[in-house]
């Protein structure tokens, strides 16, 4: 087994970089062009390579928004419940339809899938361009069908600093009160893509930003999988996940 990944325990899949939102905070910059998704057959057997050989605890799925293909969703965690992950993870920002009818459908779906947790993303950011009142039925929706959910904010600076957008992020989690939805930690925005752009003024520049989502490269716990097959130093499209891993080397 290679040394940098015999700890490897988590899996992740960025579905698609196609975005519902036009978030200002977003690491990844825009997302207006994107389109498609990641292959949903590479995606399921690399699932089950893996668990062959390491004993995965968690898979997440998310983007972009990763609901604006559904399905591709839905087989990657029926992939996981089959193979036994027991942490099966969804971020999102709700907002893939307006349709009540197809927002039930999906979340019964997923439901049926064996997601055990969404991670809705609503924030100041997110709500500038995502409709609150679809994100809040498919809430519903999937706590009504037994998935834990959690409404996952980024706060700007700090969670306590009380600039504009977290004052705004505070309003906005406390219209869910009545459905008794939690709040969990969210994230502290980083300052890449649209955040160094839009909100510049709210970064210190002689202050060394940590990615809080790099891993140690020497030490790899997490596989995540990108739209376009890309992950550690190869892609699936041109090889198996196992071989991958066993060429890995750290590039520094």
């Amino acid at each position: 087994m290679n040394i940098y990944a015999k700890n490897i325990n988590r899996i992740e899949f960025v579905v698609t970089m196609a975005c519902t939102g036009r978030c200002k905070h977003c690491s990844e910059g825009e997302h207006r062009f994107y389109t498609g998704h990641i292959d949903t057959e590479m995606a399921t057997n690399a699932i089950r390579e893996l668990c062959e050989v390491y004993r995965i605890q968690s898979l997440m799925t998310f983007g972009g928004e990763p609901l604006l293909y559904p399905e591709v969703v839905y087989q990657i965690h029926k992939t996981a419940t089959a193979m036994g992950i027991p942490q099966r993870e969804v971020i999102t920002n709700g907002f893939f339809t307006q349709d009540k009818g197809r927002i039930k459908e999906v979340a019964e779906s997923l439901a049926d899938s064996g997601v055990r947790e969404i991670l809705l993303s609503v924030d100041a950011f997110h709500q500038e361009t995502i409709p609150l009142v679809p994100v809040q039925y498919f809430a519903a929706c999937v706590k009504f069908l037994g998935i834990s959910v959690k409404l996952s904010p980024a706060w700007l600076v700090s969670e306590e600093d009380t600039n504009v957008y977290n004052l705004r992020t505070k309003e906005i989690l406390k219209s869910f009160a009545d459905m008794k939805i939690p709040v969990g930690s969210g994230n502290i925005i980083f300052p890449s893509g649209n955040a160094l752009k839009y909100l510049s003024e709210y970064f210190n520049s002689k202050t060394e930003y940590i990615n809080p989502y790099t891993e140690n490269p020497r030490d790899i716990k997490t596989i995540c999988f990108s739209p376009n097959g890309a992950v550690l130093n190869g892609n699936l499209y041109q090889n198996k996940i196992l071989d991958i891993i066993n060429a890995y080397t750290p590039l520094n």
